[in-house]
Formats: structure tokens, sequence, C-alpha cells
């Protein structure tokens, strides 16, 4: 195999395909990129397994084959090469040959034939939405799936296809994130829990322009992403997921409505006076007089501040994980937000009118009577 081509089209190329390349792995064949020449088109692919990553990139083929590099070493390489036309010659049986203009290395790469293919995924069932779109339902989602790989229905998020619509959620025990997309055209029902490290992996490759799609497909046991030149495949995580239709209807006593700006940065100064291994609570205390109070008190010190909000209903004292409140609030659009409760042992909601995204809460234990 020989092909030339320019270092900007291999460090895009490489820098697509390293998201799926094994750290980690008793096959060494994964810690390669696989890089395929045919009918004039250059193909580099990864894969650990559990996520799989081709993408074409642009360059000359001189002569057809398929060898694997290890991702790694060639990527550095690469990217230490001067900008210019760079030629990867894999004609030895043994040694790789990379050159570009007075500069050349011999490296050792492995046979393409011993690579572990990527598993083909059927379109039967498929959705198409933007790139921006599918980008910040993840990044409004992703922050409450789970870390712990105990529990491997939490480290995913479930994505639902029903009739016209998209729904995303996650959950980590703690809290609920819910987001809901509107599709252009009725589908066929799916759901599936897709990890949540494939979907990390895929927001740093796509572009996330709002006329650029990406055709999503499902089926049993993996799903794949297509967008431009690159196909992105995962494996999904297997299991029911948890049914969360009781927290979207949880009864409340009281609506909130207040400037998000605002309450996010009163959060923020907050954390100065919390450190991580304290676990302190934010009391947040709403009274008649139309005004919404925080509270910390730590080793550190205390903190207090008051916010004015529109309210309907009584009065309430609750406390939470101001993190957990943080990450709600950063992830919403809208300029001011409703903030549904009921008493202090309930979750809080904070969902908008319209029903494009729903978050869900679980309140601290406090005792109320010592605020």
């Amino acid at each position: 195999m020989i092909i030339k081509c320019k270092k900007e089209s291999l460090v895009s190329g490489l820098g697509i395909v390293s998201k799926a390349v094994s750290s980690k792995t008793t096959y060494p064949i994964l810690q390669c990129v696989l890089i395929e020449a045919k009918n004039g088109k250059i193909k580099f692919t990864s894969n650990n397994t559990d996520l799989g990553i081709e993408t074409f990139i642009e360059g000359t083929v001189i002569e057809d084959g398929v060898s694997a590099i290890e991702a790694k070493l060639f990527t550095d390489i690469v990217r230490k090469l001067p900008d210019d036309i760079i030629t990867v010659d894999t004609s030895d049986d043994i040694r790789a040959v990379i050159t570009c203009q007075k500069t050349k290395y011999t490296i050792a790469y492995k046979s393409g034939n011993d690579f572990i293919n990527i598993p083909p995924v059927t379109t039967d069932k498929s959705i198409t939405i933007s790139q921006y779109t599918l980008r910040e339902i993840i990044r409004q989602t992703i922050f409450s799936i789970s870390d712990n790989e105990n529990n491997p229905i939490m480290t995913g998020e479930y994505f639902e296809v029903s009739g016209d619509k998209l729904t995303v959620v996650s959950i980590d025990g703690k809290r609920i994130s819910v987001r809901n997309v509107e599709l252009s055209e009725n589908k066929d029902s799916v759901s599936v829990i897709i990890p949540g490290k494939s979907l990390n992996e895929l927001v740093k490759i796509i572009n996330g322009g709002v006329d650029d799609k990406v055709n999503i497909y499902f089926e049993k046991s993996y799903v794949m992403f297509e967008f431009g030149n690159t196909k992105v495949t995962s494996r999904l995580i297997e299991g029911e997921y948890y049914k969360i239709t009781r927290f979207m209807s949880l009864d409340h006593s009281m609506i909130v409505t207040v400037d998000k700006r605002e309450l996010i940065d009163a959060i923020d100064r907050t954390t100065l006076l919390i450190q991580e291994t304290d676990k302190k609570p934010i009391i947040v205390s709403v009274k008649d007089d139309n005004n919404m109070y925080l509270r910390v008190d730590t080793n550190m010190g205390s903190f207090n501040e008051n916010l004015e909000v529109e309210k309907e209903g009584g009065e309430i004292i609750i406390g939470f994980n101001p993190k957990f409140l943080l990450d709600a609030l950063r992830v919403i659009d809208d300029d001011r937000v409703k903030i549904y409760m009921s008493d202090s042992k309930n979750p809080c909601i904070i969902k908008d009118d319209e029903g494009s995204f729903t978050y869900v809460i679980l309140p601290i234990n406090i005792n109320t009577a010592a605020y």
C-alpha cells in the first residue's frame, strides 16, 4: 500500500478515529488504525469492540492495500512532520516507511487482515437530525449519567423514538435529565440505551453545524451515527431502562419563576465555601415576600443571599446539592426558569411550558426546623 496525503488530512483523520483506539487491550491490533487504500479512496478505521469509527480522508492512492499502524505512534509522527505532502508506504512486508520532505521514519506495522471489523448496522430504523441538535441534546443531558460500572444502565443515555419525537434521558439515581426533540416526520418506535462514553466521544467529532445532518441507525445491539465522511458505531447497553413517568408528573404546591443568570451566579458564589468532602447542601427558602433565600453554612463560613422571584403557592425550605442545580441551569437556554416544588422531601422539577426539557433533582435531607 502506498498513499500520499496532505498533513492536515492525516491529522484530521487520525484525530477522528483515535477516539475509538484501545489504550489497554489484550489485542494489540486494536491499538492500531486500519488504513485501507482501494479504488482511489483512503479509509481510516479504529475499533475497541465497544466503539468503532471509520472515516475517509483526502489523498492519492499510489498502490492499493490494507495495513494497520500503531495509532499513537503514527499520530505523533504525523504531527511532528512538516506541513507538506506525507507518503505512507507499506509495500515492504515488515516495515512502514513514512516520509515528508527530508524526513523519513521506518516503523513496524501489522497486517490489516488481523483487524477486528466493525459490525455492520442495518438501516431499517433511522432518524435524521442536525448535528447541532444532536450535540446540544447530548450536552444538555450527559452530565447526569452515572460513572458507576456496577449499574451499567445508568452509565448510558436512553434514546426513544416515538412518532415524530425523539426523547433523550439520563439518570444517576439523584437526578434525571430529559430532552425532547421534534422530528421532521413520523418514525418507527425505537428505544435503546447508548453508552455515555460513546456519546462523549461522538460530540468531539461532529462539527455541530445547524445545516449539517446526521443519520442515526438503530438495531438490536448497535447504533450507528453517519455524517459527512464518517461513521461511528457503538455497542448498546442491554437491559430495560427505568420508568421515569411518575417523576414527570409529581404533584407540586409551588411554582417559582426566577432569572436563570441571577440564580446561577448566586449558587456559584455559595460554592466558594463548600469543599468537595463537606457535602454541605445549599438551603433554599421561599417565603411570602416573593424572595428566594439561599444559605450555606460550612466550617469555612456562611453565605446568605436573596433573589426576587415570581411565586405561586405557599412557603418552602429545602436543601440541594448545589452542583446538581448548576449542572441543570447551565444547559438551559431560557432567560427565566420555572422550578416546581412540593416539600422538603420530594424532588424539585425544572421544566419549560413547551415540554422541550425537564430536570428532576432530589433534595438532601435537612432539619427544616433549624432554618
